[in-house]
């Protein structure tokens, strides 16, 4: 019994002292607890989180419900494919209207992309095929909003005026935020982005991509049929097979020489 205290009594103090020896460690690690972050410093970290991935998101490849038909506008490109841009009337309605308007009568069928700009953006809708040129109807006014320049967003194209929109747009190709609320952005790419990669760059282009068909999904037109990308005989300078090839003209007949 007498051998049993003196253990017991150590098991005790064990007990006790333990609390005391770490208590020193427990002080000293709260004293290095960072100082927690102001709310402000928090939305702007939160503020740049979104910009970034709204720079990065890529295209929503989103099939529109049928009830969005009727917002849906359909852009068959000579690059090889038809693109599907959803419409926003809910923050640009005149800007949606204007555009059904004019897909509706046929406008913007034929018209090329006459300023591409790589890594930026891809400029249409000029029935001159110059920049200056636009719809008989009057200009429209701005209905700028929040929605960001990211890639595949369709904003409407304007001179320096800012109530100058008509019938020109261009498709964001990369992010390009310094544009937000100067111009008006009225759809977004859903599909087809990749055909609107291919559009040949330049200002003008050499050789420019064209709309051969814009519709509105509603409408159910199918896509047009395809077009040979394999250039015809006459562009080779190579006479067809069914061609006649002319006859080298005669070579001119000789002097007859003067009678002795």
């Amino acid at each position: 019994m007498t051998r049993r205290i003196p253990a017991l009594w150590l098991a005790v103090a064990g007990v006790l002292v333990a609390p005391l020896l770490s208590a020193p460690l427990l002080a000293q690690s709260r004293g290095k607890e960072e100082a927690p972050i102001s709310p402000a410093a928090t939305a702007a970290v939160e503020k740049a989180a979104k910009a970034k991935a709204a720079e990065t998101a890529p295209v929503p490849a989103a099939v529109p419900a049928a009830s969005d038909l009727d917002n849906t506008w359909l852009l068959d490109l000579s690059t090889g494919g038809r693109v599907t841009i959803v419409l926003r009337p809910d923050v640009a309605p005149e800007h949606v209207a204007r555009i059904k308007t004019l897909t509706r009568e046929g406008f913007y069928n034929g018209t090329v992309f006459h300023r591409v700009i790589e890594g930026f953006m891809a400029q249409g809708g000029d029935p001159t095929g110059t920049g200056t040129g636009g719809s008989k109807l009057p200009n429209l006014k701005p209905e700028f909003s929040d929605l960001p320049h990211v890639r595949g967003a369709v904003s409407m194209a304007r001179a320096q005026e800012k109530d100058s929109a008509n019938s020109q747009f261009f498709i964001i190709l990369l992010p390009t935020m310094k544009l937000d609320h100067n111009y008006t952005i009225f759809g977004r790419v859903t599909g087809g982005m990749e055909f609107v990669d291919k559009i040949a760059p330049g200002e003008p282009p050499a050789d420019p991509s064209k709309i051969i068909q814009a519709s509105m999904a509603s409408d159910h037109k199918p896509p047009p049929a395809p077009q040979s990308t394999i250039p015809s005989a006459a562009k080779l300078g190579i006479p067809s097979l069914f061609e006649t090839p002319q006859k080298p003209a005669a070579p001119p007949a000789a002097a007859t020489p003067p009678k002795k």
